[in-house]
């Protein structure tokens, strides 16, 4: 049975406020000249959305205009609903705008020479290409894939370490907020790990986007694991969980040291493991 809420009928209405939207977005984008390239990223590029789904926008201008389009992005999105309220960083490319229909359009402005290939851009749906700019980048994207290099491994276990230590350090001073923040990114460092050894782009770390639920890439068994390292705030709970994650690093580590031939260096590794447990 799925969780009970008092906002059911207005969720069960996000599909018909999304559609609303996306009309309302493409009526203010696809008669500017100024706009070179309009398309969706996400799930709706994915073609998998889901009741909850927002829109991810993506915008090219022209270079000569970036600047004037960029510092307007709040006003211009204010054109497709009523914006209950906005996050981002005002010299940022990017705004979020979350609607009074429970919505939000994430819209990133780009310049034509911002658009390259990209694992990034394998599902993408466009909706204007003036120039057959994205029509081409998204043809030479599809053939890209994906493998980690040594830096992404050497980058991944060593904050896995780092995480490991913090946690223990948080524990002992009874910090038990930051030691199920640490916890929680170990998990996370696990969900990375096993996408880089399945040759799948891993999430920007600290991005739990589809890492769980109908749409996840994740096996059975490593969602199961995920869920079995859950922890509450008692500290010995907390050791426990980090000691029954190890195992599991240990191996998608030695895996992915074999396929980058690179050496898994144990004595060092148990000297660092060692320092907490």
């Amino acid at each position: 049975m799925g969780l009970e809420t008092n906002r059911r009928d207005r969720d069960l209405a996000i599909p018909k406020y999304r559609e609303d939207l996306l009309n309302a977005i493409e009526k203010d984008l696809l008669g500017d000249e100024n706009i070179v390239g309009v398309f969706y990223g996400g799930s709706l590029g994915h073609k998998n959305t889901d009741l909850y789904s927002d829109i991810d926008l993506r915008i090219v201008v022209k270079d000569d205009v970036f600047e004037e389009y960029r510092l307007n992005k709040k006003q211009r999105a204010k054109n497709w609903g009523r914006v209950l309220f906005f996050e981002d960083f005002p010299l940022s490319t990017y705004s979020v705008a979350h609607y009074n229909t429970f919505l939000k359009v994430d819209t990133f402005y780009y310049k034509v020479k911002d658009i390259q290939p990209s694992l990034w851009l394998q599902n993408i749906k466009i909706v204007r290409d003036t120039d057959s700019l994205l029509k081409n980048v998204l043809e030479k994207s599809v053939t890209l894939t994906y493998l980690p290099s040594v830096k992404d491994v050497e980058i991944w276990r060593t904050k896995f370490f780092a995480y490991v230590h913090a946690l223990y350090r948080r524990v002992m001073r009874k910090e038990i907020h930051y030691a199920l923040h640490c916890l929680d990114n170990l998990r996370l460092s696990m969900a990375t790990g096993w996408y880089m050894d399945a040759g799948l782009q891993p999430n920007t770390f600290g991005d739990w986007a589809k890492l769980e639920g109908n749409r996840s890439k994740l096996t059975e068994g490593q969602l199961n694991l995920l869920e079995q390292w859950y922890s509450s705030r008692d500290t010995q709970e907390i050791l426990e969980v980090v000691k029954n994650i190890i195992p599991e690093f240990l191996r998608v580590h030695k895996s992915l040291c074999y396929k980058l031939e690179i050496d898994e260096n144990l004595e060092t590794m148990e000297e660092i493991l060692n320092m907490v447990f």
